[in-house]
C-alpha cells in the first residue's frame, strides 16, 4: 500500500489547494480565449510557480499542476499544438520547483489535472472520441513520466469522456481521483453531473469496472455539494473529496462576484469532514486565504 493510501486509509484529512487558473488570473496573468490558463506555463512561469509556492506556505498537502486545458486538441486549437509536451511537462516542473522553494516540512503530493474543457469552452470545438482518447493517453503518459503523484480527472464528466479518461489514466499506474462537477435540484432531491444531466449513481456503477481511488464533487456550488456526496457515497464507499466553486464565467475570465468568504466555507467543509469527507480544497474563486483557514482549522482525522 503506498504512503497516500496508508494516509487516506488511516482516516486523515488532506488539504487539496484552491483554483489555480482562477488564481492566476487574479494576479494580473491574462487569460488565453482558448487554451484558458494553459498559455501562462509558457508567457508567465514565474506567477504559475508562485502560486504554486503559497498554496503550499497556506497549508496545502496536495497541489494541483496547470495542466487542466494543456490537451493536444486544446492547444492545437489555440495554435501551441507544438507546445503540448513541453507545456504539460512545464506543468509538472514548476510544481516541483515549486516545493523545492517552499521546503516544507510535511509531505506535500503533486496532482497531474486532466479535463474535457472544450477549446475556448465551446461543446462544439471538441474533437472525435477517438482523438480525445489519444490526447487523455498522451497527457496522461506526460504527467506521469514528468513525476506527480496521482492523476486528478477533473470534470471529465462534461462530455461523456469519463470512460476514455479513466482508461488512460489508471494505465499509468497511478492513484487516480475522480472528480465530478454536479448539480442538486432540491424540488426533485435529484443530483446530476452538469451538462450530462446523468445521476450521479448512475455514473459511479458504470465506471466501475475501470476503477478509481477516490471520489470528489468539485467544480460545484458550496451548497450543493453536501447533497452531492451523499449521492456518491450511494454508490461508491471508498474515499471522498470536495472542492467547490465561488463567483462566475464569462470566457475567458472568472466573475469576482459574490466570493464566498474563507469563513463561510469552513463551515460548509467541517460538515463535509463531518460526514467522512477526506480531501478537502477549493476551486475556481478559492484562493490561498481559504486553504489557509481550512488547514488551521479543520480536523485532522474524519
Amino acid at each position: 500500500m503506498s504512503r497516500l493510501n496508508r494516509r487516506l486509509a488511516a482516516g486523515e484529512v488532506l488539504i487539496l489547494d484552491g483554483g489555480i487558473s482562477t488564481e492566476l488570473q487574479l494576479r494580473g496573468v491574462p487569460m488565453h480565449g482558448t487554451a484558458w490558463s494553459a498559455a501562462a506555463l509558457s508567457t508567465h512561469p514565474d506567477q504559475v510557480r508562485e502560486v504554486h509556492v503559497d498554496y503550499i506556505r497556506s497549508g496545502a498537502d496536495i497541489i494541483t499542476t496547470n495542466s487542466f486545458s494543456t490537451a493536444r486538441y486544446i492547444l492545437e486549437q489555440a495554435g501551441l499544438g507544438d507546445l503540448t509536451i513541453e507545456l504539460t511537462s512545464d506543468s509538472v516542473r514548476l510544481a516541483k520547483e515549486a516545493l523545492q522553494i517552499s521546503e516544507p516540512s510535511r509531505e506535500v503530493l503533486i496532482a497531474g489535472a486532466l479535463s474535457s474543457w472544450p477549446p475556448g469552452d465551446d461543446a462544439s470545438n471538441l474533437p472525435t472520441h477517438e482523438e480525445i482518447e489519444a490526447a487523455y493517453t498522451e497527457q496522461a503518459e506526460l504527467l506521469a513520466t514528468s513525476g506527480v503523484d496521482i492523476l486528478l480527472l477533473e470534470m471529465v464528466d462534461h462530455f461523456g469522456y469519463t470512460r476514455a479518461a479513466l482508461t488512460a489514466a489508471t494505465g499509468t499506474g497511478l492513484p487516480v481521483w475522480l472528480g465530478l462537477g454536479c448539480e442538486f435540484n432540491s424540488d426533485e432531491g435529484l443530483v446530476t453531473l452538469h451538462d450530462t444531466q446523468q445521476a450521479v449513481q448512475g455514473e459511479l456503477l458504470s465506471l466501475a469496472e475501470i476503477g478509481f481511488s477516490l471520489v470528489s464533487v468539485m467544480h460545484t456550488q458550496p451548497e450543493d455539494v453536501g447533497p452531492a456526496l451523499a449521492a456518491v457515497r450511494d454508490s461508491w464507499q471508498g474515499p471522498m473529496g470536495a472542492y467547490a466553486h465561488s463567483g462566475g464565467w464569462a470566457m475567458p475570465n472568472w466573475l469576482w462576484e459574490d466570493i464566498i468568504s474563507p469563513e463561510a466555507y469552513l463551515e460548509y467543509a467541517r460538515k463535509w469532514v463531518a460526514s467522512g469527507t477526506q480531501v478537502i480544497g477549493g476551486c475556481c474563486g478559492l484562493g490561498p486565504d481559504h486553504i489557509r483557514l481550512l488547514r488551521e482549522k479543520l480536523p485532522r482525522q474524519i
